[in-house]
Order: C-alpha cells, then sequence, then structure tokens
C-alpha cells in the first residue's frame, strides 16, 4: 500500500498516514458503535480500550468517522469523546448520507457500510466491529435489507464480527451475502454466530482455523481482481455468550415494542439494542463490549498477517 493510494479528501493523522504507507498493519473501527449503540460512558471507554487493545496487539487502530464534514479516518481521543458524549445528537452515516454530511460540514458516525467506504479510501483493508446489518425481519414486506449487505458486496474489506445482529433474519442476510458474492468464513467454528451467542445453528461457507488462513484468503480474492469484502464470523467467547432463551425471549419483546411504536429505519437498531439491555439487567451490554474486543483482537491478528503476505 502506497500513500498515493489514500484519497485526497481523507483526513487522517500523520503518523496513521505513515503507517499506512508503510504497510503496517491497521485495522478501522466504526463509530456508529460509539454514538448509538452503547450509553455514555460506556461507549467513550470501549472505545479507547479497543483501540489500546488493538495497539497491544501489534497494530495500529483508525477509528472511522466524519468531523466537521471531513471524512477522518483516525480519530482523536477528544473527537471519541466528543461522539460518545453526544450521542444519538450525531448524524448516523451510510452510504447514501456522505455527500449530505461532507456538504454541510456536519459531524456524522459511520455505519458499517461507509466506515468501510472511507477506510477502503484510506488504504486500510481490515475492520473489526460487533455485529453486521442484514436482512430485517418482514423484510419481504419492508424490504428493510441493511446497506451493510451492498457494502460488503463490492468494498474490498476483511470485516471481522461476532455475526449479524441477532435481531435481523439471520437466514435471508446468508441469502443475500451469497448473491453479493461475500464468503462467510467461520474463525474456528463451523456455524454462523449469533451475536449474543456462539451458534445459530446457520453454517457458514467455511471454517478457517488461523488468521494466516484467513489473511490468505484475502490475498488471493483481491490479487485476482475480485472486489468486494469478506465477512470473518468471530463467536463471541463462551464466557460472556448469553443463553440463547433469555436472548431471544428479550429480542421478541422489543420487537413487538418496536412495532407498537412505530419505530423504523435509522431508529430500530438503536432501540432494539437499548431496550434488549434494559431487559436483560445489563447483560447484553457486557456481552456487547466483550465481543468488540474479541473481533479487535483478532482484527489486530488478521491485518498483521496480511500485511506479512503483501
Amino acid at each position: 500500500m502506497t500513500q498515493s493510494l489514500i484519497h485526497p479528501m481523507i483526513s487522517m493523522p500523520k503518523a496513521l498516514h505513515e503507517a499506512v504507507g508503510d504497510g503496517a498493519p491497521v485495522v478501522a473501527l466504526e463509530s456508529t458503535i460509539i454514538s448509538h449503540g452503547m450509553p455514555y460512558p460506556q461507549n467513550i471507554e470501549t472505545a479507547l480500550s479497543v483501540e489500546a487493545l488493538i495497539r497491544k496487539q501489534g497494530a495500529v487502530p483508525a477509528t472511522v468517522a466524519v468531523m466537521g464534514g471531513r471524512p477522518t479516518v483516525g480519530l482523536t481521543s477528544a473527537e471519541i469523546e466528543h461522539l460518545g458524549k453526544k450521542g444519538q445528537g450525531v448524524i448516523k452515516v451510510s452510504r447514501r448520507d456522505l455527500p449530505r454530511c461532507m456538504a454541510g460540514g456536519l459531524d456524522g458516525a459511520t455505519t458499517v457500510a461507509s466506515t468501510m467506504i472511507l477506510a477502503a479510501k484510506a488504504g486500510v483493508a481490515v475492520f473489526a466491529t460487533g455485529g453486521i446489518g442484514g436482512v430485517h425481519r418482514g423484510a419481504e414486506t419492508s424490504f428493510d435489507v441493511s446497506a451493510d449487505l451492498e457494502e460488503l458486496g463490492r468494498t474490498s474489506m476483511a470485516v471481522v464480527c461476532a455475526g449479524a445482529k441477532a435481531i435481523l433474519d439471520l437466514p435471508k442476510t446468508l441469502e443475500v451475502l451469497e448473491t453479493k458474492g461475500v464468503p462467510v468464513l467461520g474463525y474456528q467454528t463451523d456455524d454462523l454466530p449469533g451475536f449474543y451467542t456462539r451458534s445459530t445453528g446457520l453454517p457458514v461457507d467455511q471454517r478457517l482455523d488461523t488468521p494466516a488462513d484467513i489473511a490468505a484468503q484475502m490475498h488471493a480474492k483481491w490479487g485476482f481482481g475480485l472486489s468486494g469484502g469478506l465477512l470473518v464470523a468471530n463467536p463471541v467467547p463462551d464466557a460472556f455468550a448469553m443463553p440463547a432463551d433469555a436472548i431471544n425471549s428479550a429480542i421478541e419483546q422489543a420487537l413487538r415494542e418496536m412495532e407498537t411504536q412505530g419505530i423504523a429505519g435509522k431508529q430500530a437498531t438503536p432501540f432494539l439494542l437499548a431496550r434488549v439491555s434494559e431487559l436483560t439487567g445489563g447483560d447484553s451490554l457486557t456481552t456487547n463490549i466483550r465481543l468488540v474486543e474479541n473481533n479487535a483482537r483478532l482484527a489486530a491478528e488478521i491485518a498483521i498477517a496480511y500485511a506479512k503476505g503483501a
């Protein structure tokens, strides 16, 4: 990777710019999880601890957002704190929202889709998140399908997650990923993890047991000119996994309340995550934090292996 491949409209700290130019291992991180995914102050604490964890693994963290209209890869701690304190007052930005946010000089928290876009334009190939968006339940009538799936089909990025969010229709989500040509790789698992749980019983496309195996597929796919992402499904650590019955019951209740209150679109996921956390007495938030840390750790290892093979 050379610095000339970094888009001139991307704002990056000098040290990160040099790291990308030198081919160092870099891991992108989203910012919607800070503003919309967790309450204050756990959102800021988690964001900073995840960055520290990536550094400890030997890689470079790069939290992504739009700050004052400028696409930014590599937030300062002050910028992370700003997004965390402002919370849902920050615009949630996906692909369609980037032009509005940039032209208007606004702050925007990036989703999985927009984080992939900005990270790719900054020369970053590995991204750690909690869970991806997907096909929502009832999408056959609502047509509510996350832009994350479209982005995975078009942007070349290895996305490490704990599966798709458990509030979604997971079989349909896998079908769309297949249609988009996105390999779903299970890290040391044959089954798709269920975000809060280690398995949904749904098969992944392939099980891979080392970060080097995943990096090899990244090189093979993109080296052959096949654009698009790879989804790395990394189960939540067993010690923090939730009982399937408990989490599914909470999700079903939250979904009923969402429908009754007429909540949809961008507000659906933040509402559901917050309500599920309330219904589980905060247990789901703890699980969410631990799985994000686990994904960041694996992403750093993949980024290191990928850099070695460049």
